[in-house]
């Protein structure tokens, strides 16, 4: 059994978004997916990409990916990276994928001198839950998160 870890690559739009697909509909948001292969493509692989892919494959076959981003922490004054999405294809779950890709980005985190790895999870993911605790990761109970979207944020540019 091999697993393998690689950067995306922009032929590999189409997968990446469907795994995007495929973990909406897992979380129950497939009706909030409005991005295309276009849109995928141009922000990961275009002029000025602000987003990057890794491919998780088992026996060549695609298992998952991770997307992030680099954030940045003014309290360390250092960049750390933002894992947006992590989804493992259930029929390659507990094998090892989704820790590897994880594995792949805390190496990227201490080769560049990155001070930390975060992400969200939904709290009704059990599973996801109990794996992130199983490797260390801790919540950050005390912070809420706020979001502007649609009309709030046009309202806010305007005033």
């Amino acid at each position: 059994m091999t697993l393998t870890i690689r950067k995306a690559e922009e032929r590999d739009a189409s997968l990446i978004l469907s795994f995007i697909k495929e973990l909406a509909e897992y979380e129950r948001l497939a009706h909030d997916v409005g991005a295309t292969e276009d849109d995928i493509a141009k922000a990961l692989f275009g002029s000025n990409p602000r987003a990057f892919a890794d491919i998780a494959e088992w026996e060549g076959k695609p298992a998952g990916f991770a997307l992030w981003f680099y954030n940045f922490s003014t309290f360390r004054g250092r960049h750390g990276i933002y894992l947006e999405d992590l989804f493992v294809r259930p029929e390659f779950r507990s094998k090892g994928v989704g820790k590897a890709l994880l594995k792949h980005l805390a190496r990227r985190c201490i080769d560049e001198n990155l001070p930390r790895l975060e992400w969200w999870v939904l709290d009704w993911n059990e599973p996801a839950l109990k794996f992130y605790r199983s490797i260390g990761a801790v919540p950050m109970d005390e912070w809420t998160v706020q979001r502007m979207t649609g009309k709030a944020l046009n309202k806010l540019a305007e005033a």
